[in-house]
């Protein structure tokens, strides 16, 4: 017997078991993200490897451990997405989108990474998006943190707060970071390893190191918040303005910072203490200098992304997923004549109720095993198919949930009466 093969380590199957949940999530991010104004977009799963290095930094951790990269037949170097933001940009430039122009974008599929796999955090998993094109001001980032604090209402979800805090301008962050900088060579002896590699890289990134170790020299170095000038004090207040006026609660966290030299002024994340340690579910802000990095003229852009599996963990463990749908109606017939009666019978019922969940029994067997599997696909009826009743033009109605007696229904009478008996379809 052959070798039984296994889903690769990181990776998952998405059962049909556990499909509800997920469609159960994405429908409810896409019915919100489109009452917002949002057009969703898809980006190639596969880009060159060049426009990661060029957005994350070809030296950071995803571009030189973390990302899928292999070299094609014709030489170039391709890589899975490690996230989606690079590509929405590369899309926008490449069809002419962000000249002069206002786009409201959201997107969902699968990214990739070469992490340690754990709770909720898988090699290859998905995320729900939104990207905010040619908008300048700090409405469009309340707009965002509006929008995803209806989602969490909307999924029923609890314990989940948002952290904010204020990057400023360019120069802002320039200013800060050599400050930030000169302070950590002066305690370069109580930095990880880590630190000391992202200190000429991405200094930034150690206000965010949960080594406890380095707590202390964390709290007690420079914030960010002195070198704000006051454009970038305007800015921020003009956010929390908002936020207060239409009641989202937030803490002002001045560790929160993004590693990546294109953001400024807002950043923000919802976090949660539900799924351990890693307790970001949604995280984003303003990323003004990606366009340009990647080739465009200077442009305005905000955005976030979440974890669709950490997500899908959240609604599981809280009560709050949905359960998987049962057919409504399971067709089945006796007789060598039945099958092909049942499936033109069944097709009129679905020509004329569209949102019918109607299953037609398939494979034989005798009656009593098929009634089995009409009592285990979860349908409230049963319509039995018999030679008796394709001569009479009846069909024969079984309800598998109530204690109620066999009736017999004429087949040119059988969607008016399941429409009565179902209601809504």
């Amino acid at each position: 017997m052959a070798e039984l093969l296994q889903v690769i380590r990181g990776m998952h199957d998405i059962l049909p078991a556990d499909m509800p949940v997920w469609h159960q999530l994405e429908d409810e991010y896409r019915a919100l993200a489109e009452s917002y104004g949002y057009c969703q977009i898809r980006t190639p799963i596969v880009e060159k490897t060049a426009l990661f290095a060029r957005s994350i930094g070809a030296v950071t951790d995803i571009v030189e451990k973390e990302m899928y990269s292999f070299v094609d037949r014709n030489g170039d170097s391709l890589s899975l997405r490690p996230e989606n933001t690079a590509s929405v940009v590369r899309a926008g430039l490449q069809a002419g989108m962000l000249q002069d122009q206002q786009h409201r974008m959201w997107y969902c599929g699968p990214m990739f990474r070469h992490e340690r796999p754990q709770k909720g955090r898988y090699r290859q998993f998905h995320q729900l998006g939104a990207e905010a094109m040619g908008i300048a001001g700090a409405d469009i980032e309340a707009e965002l943190i509006l929008l995803a604090a209806r989602f969490w209402k909307r999924l029923g979800l609890d314990d989940i707060d948002l952290q904010i805090n204020s990057l400023g301008s360019s120069e802002c962050r320039r200013r800060f970071r050599g400050i930030l900088v000169e302070y950590l060579r002066d305690h370069s002896t109580a930095l990880d390893d880590d630190s000391r590699r992202r200190l000429e890289t991405n200094p930034l990134r150690i206000l965010d190191s949960k080594n406890p170790e380095m707590q202390a020299l964390i709290e007690a170095a420079p914030v960010l918040k002195d070198s704000l000038d006051q454009e970038s004090r305007d800015h921020f207040e003009e956010l929390t303005d908002i936020l207060d006026k239409t009641g989202v609660p937030y803490q002002v966290n001045r560790r929160l910072v993004r590693g990546l030299d294109y953001y400024c002024h807002t950043v923000f994340e919802w976090v949660t203490e539900t799924l351990g340690a890693q307790g970001t579910v949604c995280g984003g802000g303003r990323y003004d200098g990606l366009v340009e990095q990647l080739g465009g003229k200077p442009n305005y852009a905000a955005g976030f992304s979440m974890g669709s599996e950490r997500l899908v963990s959240m609604l599981i463990d809280q009560g709050k997923a949905r359960a998987a749908a049962d057919c409504d109606v399971y067709l089945l017939m006796r007789g060598a004549n039945g099958v092909a009666r049942a499936h033109q019978l069944a097709e009129a019922m679905r020509d004329r109720m569209p949102r019918l969940r109607l299953v037609v029994h398939a494979g034989g067997g005798s009656f009593k095993s098929q009634m089995r599997k009409a009592d285990k696909s979860g349908a409230r009826f049963a319509l039995i198919l018999g030679e008796a009743e394709i001569e009479a033009g009846t069909v024969a109605l079984k309800f598998l949930r109530e204690d109620r007696p066999q009736d017999e229904i004429l087949q040119t009478e059988l969607v008016t009466r399941m429409a009565s008996l179902l209601g809504s379809n």
